[in-house]
This record gives structure tokens, sequence and C-alpha cells, in this order.
């Protein structure tokens, strides 16, 4: 079974901060996850995600937000394929 989009955008965002092993892969545990993480910096590869769901990476992007205008952390940094690699891997 594969897994979806937002799972691996999830899994990439706990990795990057570091996330405890309670950490149960939905919006809210990332919320709770990334407000209690010490990450200042995050720096997020998001090159293995083939697609994201605008909607998904829309949620995953307030909650950085959020998280950054209510405690000044993180500071986010997205490492996302050239336009290249990106048709590379569509096709």
């Amino acid at each position: 079974m594969t897994r979806s989009k937002k799972t691996e955008l999830l899994t990439s965002l706990g990795k990057a901060c570091d996330f405890p092993s309670y950490f149960s892969h939905n919006w809210d545990s990332a919320w709770d996850c990334l407000t209690d993480s010490e990450a200042i910096h995050l720096r997020l590869d998001l090159t293995d995600v083939k697609r994201i769901n605008t909607e998904d990476f829309n949620v995953f992007k307030s909650i950085i937000e959020d998280a950054f205008r209510e405690f000044g952390k993180p500071q986010l940094w997205i490492i996302v394929p050239s336009e290249n690699e990106a048709y590379a891997l569509e096709n």
C-alpha cells in the first residue's frame, strides 16, 4: 500500500523537527508536536513527494505560519525539485 501525499508531507515534517514517537501523522498532532518542538529553523526536503494536494499543502503551510506567528518559530525553508526534475518525475 502506498502512502498518501499527506502522509509523506507529515512524515517529512516529523523527520525535520525530530517529532516524538507519539506523533500520529495528522494535522492536530503536527501542530502539537511542532509547537512543542525545539526547532528554530526548519529545512524541509520535499523532493521525494511527487505531488501534493493543494488543500493539504495549504493546511500544512498555515500550521507553520500560525506556529511562527504565535511562537516565533520555526522559520521554514522548503526544498523542492527543480522544474526539470519535477517533469522527469511526472513522466
